[in-house]
Parts: C-alpha cells; sequence; structure tokens
C-alpha cells in the first residue's frame, strides 16, 4: 500500500523506514549532520513549509504534512493490510 504524503508524492509503506518532525530534525546536531550527508538524495516537490521528513531507504522526503498525520495514515493502511480476505463474501458478490 501507498501514503500520501503531500504534493503528488506518494510512498510505499514497505519503503518507509522513519517518519521524523523538522523541529526535532533541526534541534539534533545529528540529524543536521544527517541531513547534509544525504543531501543529495532529498526530494523537495512541495511548494508549502516542510513540517516532517519520510525517510526510505532511497531517498528523504520533505513533506508538508505533520509526522503525527503520516503516522496515522501509515497506520491505516497496515490496518487494511491486516484485515483477513473473506473469499465467501467475494463469492457472494459475483
Amino acid at each position: 500500500m501507498f501514503i500520501h504524503i503531500g504534493g503528488d508524492t506518494v510512498v510505499s509503506t514497505k519503503e518507509v523506514i522513519s517518519i521524523l518532525d523538522h523541529q526535532t530534525m533541526k534541534s539534533s546536531k545529528i540529524n543536521k549532520a544527517f541531513l547534509h550527508e544525504k543531501r543529495k538524495t532529498i526530494v523537495d516537490h512541495s511548494e508549502e513549509e516542510t513540517k516532517s521528513y519520510v525517510i526510505t531507504q532511497d531517498a528523504i522526503y520533505c513533506s508538508p504534512i505533520s509526522s503525527l498525520t503520516l503516522k496515522r495514515r501509515a497506520q491505516f493502511v497496515d490496518s487494511l493490510d491486516q484485515v483477513p480476505f473473506a473469499q465467501a463474501e467475494v463469492e457472494e458478490l459475483t
């Protein structure tokens, strides 16, 4: 499944390593160094203010959506994956 992280960007939930708040990233020297080191892989398609960072294996995405909202979206998508597939219900519909 995918999470919409703002603008025209969606990311596979299986690729997400971490979702971090912008303020947390700004306040930590280690996080700033990490962003500086990975600056070539930062993807920022939004013209809005960055509120969070979505870290995947291949890139770091800047998102105008808060980290809490993104977390809820990821949990919702994960809960959809957990719903057992009811073959009998599908057969009734066809």
